[in-house]
């Protein structure tokens, strides 16, 4: 099983981030640009929270609150879960789970590294499921 590091590789470590004082409707904006459900939360090249599709529904649209107006630190979680790129997937996918979150930030020190998200950790774990079962047959059936 591939860890944090080697996942990024495949992935890539683009990272499109938002500062605090940004407006919702300027992350929206760039979420849908994007095609990401979340947006590390960055000031003066420190990590300072995370914004998801899940803050806008349940702290904007849910609170009769406007995106032009609301800013990213109003809204934001603080403090998110984060990962080094030394841990594994299957790490990584038991605090999602266990934190009901669907991105983790990747840091190493104070810098942030990159981010992933549920989607790429099932991806993974999926392919290296597909690799055991394949093995296993080829064991049973003698092919090598």
């Amino acid at each position: 099983m591939k860890n944090v590091h080697q996942l990024l590789g495949v992935k890539g470590a683009d990272i499109w981030a938002i500062e605090p004082d940004a407006t919702v409707y300027q992350a929206l904006t760039l979420l849908a640009e994007k095609n990401i459900g979340a947006l590390p939360v960055v000031q003066e090249q420190k990590l300072v929270g995370i914004f998801s599709e899940r803050d806008y529904a349940r702290k904007v649209i849910l609170k009769g609150r406007h995106s032009k107006e609301t800013r990213i630190r109003e809204i934001m979680t603080g403090a998110p879960i984060c990962v080094t790129p030394q841990k594994t997937v299957e790490e990584c996918m038991s605090l999602m789970t266990d934190n009901h979150v669907r991105h983790l930030p990747v840091v190493e020190g104070d810098r942030l590294l990159g981010i992933i998200s549920i989607g790429d950790v099932v991806k993974e774990i999926m392919e290296d499921q597909q690799g055991t079962i394949s093995h296993l047959e080829n064991f049973i059936t003698g092919r090598r």
